[in-house]
């Protein structure tokens, strides 16, 4: 397969997860100066449009796999754009916060008066007890399917009706029947 081609699948996959043209190309590998173009004209690709069809014929991720994936990026992610944004002596533009990834951001302050630049990052400790939690309930889910499986239970399921003060481990399903859930605990990192 063709490096041009890789760059297109995995622009494809990227977008489906994200939404956002820039961030996917900048992921599948092209330069920051012309991500967001080299997304716009793949985006009118017919063979990208293809292949976006097919993916989302799919199933999407379920939403513990983003999570995780959004955790993962928080713990051990780069924050070098951020840094080089806190180093700058240009004044910040929409144009110059665009180019940077700030996925890790939680707030940018700036005193002109004082020359200053104050980011807040998010909590890579928190992040990274918010994914061992994560596969705990991960490894205890499965050792539980196993067991329920072992006894003679139906392919591992539980009636979770039954008992209804049970816990149900870190991937509830979220009281409205929607597909979103949440994290038990503080879910602010």
């Amino acid at each position: 397969m063709s490096n041009t081609r890789k760059k297109r699948k995995a622009f494809c996959r990227s977008y489906l997860n994200s939404g956002n043209v820039r961030e996917a190309a900048l992921r599948s590998g092209f330069s920051p100066e012309t991500a967001e173009d080299e997304g716009l004209r793949l985006l009118e690709n017919p063979a990208c449009r293809r292949y976006l069809a097919e993916l989302n014929a799919h199933p999407a991720l379920p939403i513990q796999s983003l999570v995780i994936s959004g955790l993962s990026r928080l713990a051990f992610g780069a924050v070098n754009d951020a840094a080089a944004l806190a180093f700058s002596d240009e004044p910040l533009t929409r144009e110059m916060l665009a180019d940077y990834d700030l996925f890790h951001v939680v707030s940018i302050r700036r005193e002109r008066d004082k020359g200053t630049v104050e980011i807040k990052f998010a909590d890579r400790q928190k992040a990274m007890e918010k994914l061992l939690e994560c596969a705990h309930a991960s490894d205890s889910s499965a050792a539980a399917a196993a067991l329920l499986s072992a006894l003679g239970g139906s392919d591992g399921e539980v009636d979770c009706d039954e008992h209804p003060d049970q816990d149900h481990g870190l991937f509830g399903e979220a009281e409205n029947g929607s597909d979103m859930v949440e994290c038990p605990g503080d879910p602010a990192l």
